[in-house]
């Protein structure tokens, strides 16, 4: 599974993108948390907070790695050649976090968590990769407009 993840992201960055596309992931991505209606995927606010805090610190190395860059009048997100390694390694990281905390939490709650770690890597990583995506969007509508007005002077 993880290798297709890794092929589509490559492939998704030689298309543009668009807010709709950055923003998409973490809003379908947030319907999951309905798992939490069933009894057996509660854990204590404590876990998943630290989950969530773990996914923040992953989620660094993520937006460190992926870029943004105008082409024409499109927008699109270049990684850089360590982001498959970042990928990599944080899905090793994820593998050992996993056996250590099935030790001590059932199955259902070991999802539950990785779920909320996922989310917390995820949603900073989409939510800066918006801001960044809002700044070159701006900065495209602005410079024409900008040497228009100096053609005129």
């Amino acid at each position: 599974m993880a290798f297709i993840v890794i092929a589509v992201r490559l492939k998704a960055s030689q298309k543009p993108t668009n807010a709709r596309k950055i923003l998409i992931p973490p809003l379908g991505m947030s319907t999951g948390f309905l798992m939490f209606v069933v009894p057996q995927t509660h854990v204590p606010w404590l876990f998943a907070a630290l989950a969530f805090l773990v996914g923040l610190l992953f989620a660094y190395p993520l937006i460190a790695t992926s870029r943004m860059f105008v082409e024409g009048e499109d927008v699109y997100l270049k990684r850089s050649p360590a982001f498959i390694l970042v990928l990599l390694g944080l899905l090793v990281l994820r593998m050992v976090l996993h056996t250590y905390v099935e030790q001590y939490v059932s199955i259902p709650q070991t999802g539950a968590l990785f779920f909320i770690l996922a989310f917390g890597m995820l949603l900073p990583w989409r939510i800066a990769m918006f801001r960044e995506y809002r700044k070159l969007s701006r900065n495209m509508e602005v410079e024409p407009a900008t040497s228009l007005r100096e053609s005129e002077g």
